[in-house]
């Protein structure tokens, strides 16, 4: 059913990779992870390994558990109160919580279901980033601006009203020019909750295209509930159910040849 699903969008021509700080490899780990929201168990011991420079995809029903397990790889669940977790988040051979936090944030980048642009121009949000790392001079800040807005495929559409509010943009576009916010500190992993959810399928297939340029230099990690886009851009998926990760697998086992039946009757609409 799912067979021919990968082939819906294509990318063709050659892609420059111009950042290789990842090598081919295992990028993050969790070893028997386990969340908690007060006295209720969120997450039940996910033991996954994500692979460096490649885009996963976590699939499942609402309240399964994803969103939950994807925040937690950049601590981002710290900012809800009576919250914790056990376990080990390790990025390379990093222990997440050994990391100061803005640190940890600048090399796991986050974007949100619903794009969040700055109250500030389209220029003033790529290089928020930039200049609270230390980058002042306006040839170096321009440099940046203009470099991640092309990796966002944004740039011919706002190259002449960069001082324009981000606010005036589409909300397709105003999604990738979150991207490019995220880029502008270069990440080595960009977490995606959902970032097509709210967006046409043109503005989609955009978002897409953009994901599987930027995976040369950025390991991609993303929720969805589109199965159809987990099957045409993930290599890696993993299946959630109430808080527990029932497969993980390449994206055609997953979506051809399930080895848990659950997974197979939530790809095939037996239920979910």
């Amino acid at each position: 059913m799912f067979a021919s699903i990968r082939s819906e969008v294509a990318v063709q021509g050659s892609r420059e990779i111009e950042n290789t700080r990842s090598k081919a490899g295992l990028k993050l780990q969790s070893r028997n992870l386990s969340f908690y929201y007060g006295k209720f168990k969120a997450l039940h011991e996910i033991d996954l390994k994500i692979q460096a420079n490649k885009i996963t995809a976590f699939i499942g029903p609402s309240g399964c558990g994803k969103s939950t397990f994807l925040r937690t790889l950049n601590r981002m669940n710290e900012t809800i109160r009576h919250t914790r977790f056990d376990g080990e988040v390790l990025l390379d051979d990093d222990n997440i919580l050994n990391l100061e936090l803005t640190a940890l944030r600048r090399r796991v980048g986050m974007v949100f279901q619903r794009s969040n642009p700055f109250p500030k121009s389209i220029f003033d949000n790529v290089a928020y980033g930039p200049r609270l790392n230390g980058i002042r001079g306006k040839s170096a800040l321009e440099e940046v601006v203009e470099k991640c807005l092309v990796r966002s495929a944004l740039w011919d559409e706002v190259k002449d009203k960069l001082h324009k509010t981000a606010y005036d943009l589409s909300g397709g576009q105003q999604q990738r020019l979150c991207i490019a916010r995220a880029l502008a500190v270069e990440p080595e992993v960009l977490l995606l909750d959902e970032p097509c959810s709210a967006l046409d399928p043109i503005a989609t297939a955009k978002i897409e295209e953009l994901l599987f340029q930027i995976k040369d230099f950025c390991t991609i990690v993303m929720v969805t509930h589109n199965m159809q886009q987990a099957a045409r851009i993930a290599e890696y998926t993993g299946f959630f159910l109430m808080g527990k990760l029932i497969e993980f697998d390449t994206t055609k086992t997953i979506f051809e040849k399930p080895s848990i039946q659950a997974t197979e009757d939530y790809i095939t609409g037996r239920f979910g």
